[in-house]
Parts: structure tokens; C-alpha cells; sequence
């Protein structure tokens, strides 16, 4: 369960330990025209940049993005890892720059689809947050331009495309959120999940073969019941006999659904289900935290810079910013893991309150490969429906 007491020096451990071993109309801008640098003596141009130091430094790149004045971002809903605040930061420091928010609640799918069907128009997404599995396919797909931001070397090799293409940002675990105004006994496993008295009551963060953390979620599931990453058939098969016992629901959880009390049981990141406890505190929602001790499934999203980016400056700024120790301890402080936290805490320049206040968890996370990945993707592609029908 959540536990606001935990233990600093073992929050900060299992932190450190864990982030250590994983391995969103019109012509766009012509970005041959100008220099990337400020003062003009800097040639190379923002959108094949690959570091600050194409900018002539921190100064030019700012200069460079604030005569772009826009950031086209996409899926980036204000309760999920601290979006909300992370987004206000950055204008609040960055004024010159409008941030386009579109469609927060979009999926890794969506905002693949939305690179694809926009390129070459000024509407197209900038900046892209994305589940890992996405993350690596965008890659291959040559959709993303790399970079290497200031804290590239404090990034470790396991969470980051060797070419820069994208790099792991924030993560967590796993977890069973519930109602406990609603629920006299909330689940503490996956195979709590099944008991009868659930019936009516369990629901995913989106489609598994579009969601991020509803692929986190059947994955977890698969570990808890004799499978494997290389095998997520059955977690697949779990949630199809949840659903045919009636215990698994077909709405999609939200704030929206959790505070109605539609989805009284949701099985998320440990971060959003940590940030709806803080949420709905005096609203007659008693949400609990647990990270099930059956299936302990850990992960990353990932950040990537779109390479036909309309504003490519600013796109740069952007990740300057995430992976500054701002960025980082905004995340932080929306119960996430930020990927430069041990780098972080070995620095002493991490929220050590905000470290305190992280789900506990016991048991030790693997990761998957990215062969075990795309196959697990693709399985689900190709069984989910069908077990869910």
C-alpha cells in the first residue's frame, strides 16, 4: 500500500538499485534557413542539431527556440507523473515559448500516428513521451531525430538508444490502485484479482495494444501466473477470464472514472495510482496503493524528438529542460522515478522529500529485452482482442 512513512534510506536504495539496472496545417518552417546560434556564429541548423553545443551553448539554443516561440506537445495529461506542473515550469522559465498542448489523453499509438499523418505540417507533434516498446519501434522506423542532451552521459547505456535516438526519462512499477470507501478488502495480488468479490470492478489504463500501461499491466500479469517476458500469452489469458467471470470491465480508467466510482480497481503505474491517492483526498475517495507481490513488473517511457519537428529548437530546449534537475525532480515529486535519480542522490541535489513519499515495493524487478518486447507486442496485437471478445 502506499506509504507516505517509508523508510528514506531504503526508498533511496531500492530507487538507485532499480534505475540502474533497467535496461502530439500548413507547410513546416524551412530549417535550412538561419543559424542555430544566437549570435550567428554557430552554422549548424537546429533540426539536425545533436547536442547545446550545435547552438553555441544553453544561451543559443534558448535564443534559437524562442525565435520558433512554439512546442507542439501531445499526450501529456496534467495528473500523469506531474505533467501538470512540469508544463507551467517550463513557460513560467521559458515565456517566450507558447506550449501547444494537444489531446492529453492520446496512447504511444496515437502519437505514432500522429508523426506519420502530419509530417511536413506545422501542427505536427514536437516532442514525443512514449512506452518503450513505441519508443524503440519509432526508432527503427527512422521517425525520430537524435540528441544528446547535457545529461546524456548520467543516463544509463541500458536506458538509452545507442544513437541518441530516444533515452528513458521516468518510470515505475506496476500497481493495484483501489477505493477502499468502496472495496472492504483491496487486492494485494494479481490473484486476488479473481476473487468473486471483485466482480464488476477491475479496469486497465487503456488498451494494452495501444497503452503503455496496460501493457505494463498484462505483462505483470504474465509474470504472476507462470509466464515470462518472453511468454505474455499468460497474462492475456488472465484478463480473459476476468473478463468472463465479470470481474474485469471494459472502461478504461481515468481520474474521471475513479472518482465516479466506475473504476473502483485500477491497475497502473504505481505513480499515477499514487498521485490519484494525494488527488482525491476530501473528495470521498479512499485510495489505497499496492504493488502486487505476484507479478512485480518495473518500466520506463521514453522521450524522443520528432525529426521532422516544425519547431526543432524548441524541441531541444524541451529535453534540456526534462533532464536538468528540475525537470527531474518535478517528476519526483509525481511519485515517479526520474532515470538521472541516482546520479541525482549521489549529487545531493535530489528532493529527498519527495524520495521519501515513493510506493513501497518489495521483491526485485527484471526487464525484458527488446526482442522480448516487440514479440510480446506483437502477441498482443494479434490475441487480445480475441481473448477480450
Amino acid at each position: 500500500m502506499l506509504s507516505s512513512s517509508a523508510r528514506r534510506g531504503a526508498a533511496v536504495l531500492l530507487s538507485a538499485a532499480v534505475l540502474t539496472t533497467l535496461s502530439a496545417c500548413g507547410a513546416a518552417p524551412d530549417q535550412s534557413a538561419g543559424s542555430a546560434g544566437g549570435d550567428g556564429k554557430n552554422k549548424t541548423q537546429p533540426g539536425t542539431a545533436t547536442s547545446v553545443a550545435d547552438f553555441g551553448g544553453l544561451e543559443g539554443l534558448v535564443a534559437a527556440a524562442e525565435k520558433e516561440g512554439e512546442l507542439n506537445v501531445i499526450a501529456l495529461p496534467a495528473d500523469w507523473a506531474n505533467y501538470g506542473e512540469i508544463q507551467k515550469a517550463f513557460a513560467a522559465k521559458y515565456p517566450k515559448i507558447k506550449i501547444n498542448a494537444e489531446n492529453p489523453d492520446a496512447s504511444s499509438a496515437d502519437e505514432i500516428a500522429a508523426v506519420k499523418s502530419r509530417k511536413g505540417q506545422t501542427r505536427a507533434p514536437d516532442v514525443l513521451d512514449l512506452g518503450i516498446a513505441f519508443a524503440r519501434s519509432g526508432a527503427a522506423e527512422n521517425l525520430f531525430a537524435p540528441y544528446k542532451v547535457t545529461a546524456w552521459d548520467q543516463i544509463p547505456a541500458s536506458q538509452k538508444d545507442a544513437e541518441a535516438r530516444w533515452y528513458n526519462d521516468y518510470g515505475g512499477y506496476v500497481s493495484i490502485g483501489c477505493d477502499a470507501a468502496r472495496i472492504p478488502n483491496c487486492p494485494q495480488s494479481f490473484a486476488d484479482l479473481a476473487k468473486p468479490e471483485y466482480k464488476g470492478k477491475v479496469a486497465l489504463n487503456g488498451n494494452p495494444t495501444k497503452s503503455g500501461s496496460a501493457f505494463g499491466g498484462v505483462y505483470a500479469a504474465a509474470l504472476a501466473n507462470k509466464g515470462s517476458f518472453a511468454d505474455i500469452q499468460p497474462g492475456i489469458d488472465f484478463f480473459g477470464r476476468l473478463k468472463k467471470s465479470g470481474n474485469f470491465i471494459p472502461v478504461e480508467s481515468t481520474p474521471a472514472t475513479v472518482e465516479k466510482g466506475e473504476t473502483p480497481i485500477s491497475i497502473d503505474w504505481d505513480y499515477l495510482n499514487a498521485g490519484y491517492a494525494e488527488q482525491f483526498k476530501g473528495k470521498g475517495v479512499d485510495w489505497k496503493v499496492a504493488i502486487p507481490t505476484d507479478g512485480v513488473y518495473a518500466q520506463y517511457y521514453s522521450q524522443a524528438i520528432n525529426k521532422d519537428a516544425p519547431h526543432p529548437a524548441a524541441s531541444r530546449l524541451w529535453m534540456e529542460f526534462l533532464y536538468s534537475t528540475e525537470g527531474q525532480n518535478l517528476w519526483l515529486k509525481g511519485f515517479a522515478r526520474p532515470v538521472l535519480l541516482p546520479a541525482m542522490i549521489q549529487a545531493g541535489t535530489v528532493d529527498k522529500e519527495a524520495v521519501t513519499k515513493l510506493p513501497q515495493v518489495q521483491g526485485t524487478p527484471a526487464f525484458p529485452a527488446s526482442p522480448e518486447l516487440d514479440k510480446a507486442k506483437a502477441t498482443l496485437a494479434e490475441k487480445w482482442d480475441k481473448a477480450l471478445s
